[in-house]
């Protein structure tokens, strides 16, 4: 459904009225197209002092031929010339803006190194882009090496979401990445993610990269190429997005839906050029029929996206327990039981990603939705339950959480609803199906196997759950 706020305060009386009242101005945000570069124009570096994440970042962003500018002091520079990155000595007073500010706070060891953040941010935020993008790399602060270094870096989530409130007004993005000691390799695939345009609707989020075994593909624009991915409730919407973009990565993609969506199951199969399987995810038989048809005719699976799921939406009092029942059934219980079975059978391929999706909704509640709710609350659980466990595999679990998407369901809300949904985050507009399949993509990815037991919001940065 098309967002006619947004179309009319980009016409010019839209755009002075909204100034006059000084209403929301939302800007159309910049989405990935295949041969797109990572960048639209040059990235600001900076580091703090003991920084140990920059020279690995310039490594990432050296063969991607991004123009790279520092400023004239830090030691941003040197970890650049480490990594052979050449850059250039950005003037605050000079006419320059960037497509990106990445900063590593790696280092910070004390609260009053905090000050570096201030001192690189606040001479050059005002000249990021439009659909710009901050990025700034951190130590987990459980893993940091003092007491003060971990309220350093536990401070910067603070910094980065505040930050996003900024700047979401051009339709930029900040983002906060932790990376453990000794998994600086890891980071490509998430920077990628951060970066690039993929993460259009993705803002306000921390991520946390581990030792997990990742593995560059051959090809960054097919990266799952060769491989099976399974994705549940694919016939429409989120689901159908879902296969195209695993598709579009180079993934065989099974798609499954109920039999009542067959026909529709069969036509995004057909153009995704992947596979049909009808099945009821929520029946008794379901997990062993699912795992024996994923071992006989493809040798197993490597991504699972468990996307099925449904709402049932009444207040408590007058929820009845067929709705409560079949709602748990299928959005979380059915989870739990494909997963053991996949697992059991070792039916997900060393090195697999299992991705689920969750909801803001599981993260701040919602009137009328305590079935729901309870069931995307749940998945975030599974997601924290299961992660060691698959990590012993080389496998990951991730959960990504949309928050208001143009959708089926969404434009059947109220337009009160609906329009105080679109505008209550950062990027003050809903997301797309897209939005929430590049997200996954990026999870499933072999690149991402550092990223492990992760929720990311997929919202624009809503107010709601914060």
């Amino acid at each position: 459904m098309s967002d006619r706020y947004q179309s009319f305060t980009q016409s010019p009386p839209g755009r002075l009225l909204a100034q006059r009242l000084g209403l929301p101005q939302p800007t159309r945000l910049r989405r990935y197209e295949p041969g797109q570069p990572l960048l639209e124009g040059p990235a600001l570096l900076g580091a703090g002092e003991g920084g140990r994440l920059m020279e690995p970042a310039a490594r990432v962003l050296g063969p991607l031929g991004v123009e790279a500018w520092v400023p004239a002091r830090g030691s941003a520079q040197t970890a650049a010339t480490a990594a052979s990155l050449e850059t250039r000595v950005a003037d605050p007073e000079a006419e320059l803006s960037f497509a990106a500010l990445v900063f590593d706070a790696s280092g910070a060891a004390g609260t009053e190194e905090l000050r570096a953040l201030y001192d690189f941010f606040h001479p050059f935020v005002r000249k990021l882009r439009q659909s710009g993008r901050v990025l700034v790399l951190a130590t987990p602060p459980e893993q940091a090496g003092s007491p003060g270094q971990a309220v350093a870096q536990r401070a910067l989530e603070g910094f980065v979401r505040s930050v996003g409130k900024e700047v979401g007004n051009k339709g930029a993005t900040a983002n906060l990445v932790y990376v453990a000691p000794e998994a600086e390799a890891n980071i490509e695939s998430t920077m990628r993610f951060f970066l690039s345009a993929r993460s259009a609707y993705v803002s306000g989020q921390v991520v946390r990269i581990g030792a997990g075994s990742s593995s560059a593909p051959s090809d960054w624009e097919r990266p799952l190429e060769g491989k099976v991915a399974l994705v549940t409730g694919a016939s429409r919407g989120i689901g159908e997005s879902i296969a195209h973009t695993l598709a579009r990565d180079g993934a065989h993609v099974v798609c499954l839906d109920v039999p009542d969506q067959g026909e529709a199951l069969v036509d995004v199969a057909n153009d995704v050029g992947g596979s049909a399987l009808q099945l009821d995810i929520s029946s008794e038989d379901a997990p062993a029929a699912l795992a024996e048809h994923l071992r006989e005719r493809h040798g197993g699976v490597d991504v699972v996206v468990h996307n099925a799921g449904v709402t049932r939406d009444k207040t408590l009092g007058r929820m009845s327990e067929d709705q409560w029942d079949l709602l748990l059934s299928i959005n979380l219980v059915s989870q739990e039981r494909i997963n053991e079975a996949l697992l059991l059978d070792d039916v997900l391929r060393p090195g697999g990603r299992i991705v689920t999706v969750s909801s803001v909704s599981g993260i701040a509640g919602n009137r009328g939705q305590a079935n729901y709710a309870t069931s995307k609350a749940g998945v975030i659980g599974l997601v924290d339950a299961l992660a060691p466990l698959v990590a012993q595999r080389g496998a990951t679990i991730n959960a990504v959480a949309p928050g208001f998407i143009e959708s089926q369901m969404t434009a059947a809300m109220p337009v009160g609803t609906r329009e105080a949904g679109r505008r209550l985050n950062s990027l003050s507009q809903g997301g797309l199906p897209l939005d929430v399949a590049e997200t996954i993509a990026w999870l499933a990815a072999p690149g991402s196997g550092g990223v492990n037991g992760n929720v990311v919001r997929v919202c624009g940065q809503a107010l709601i759950g914060a």
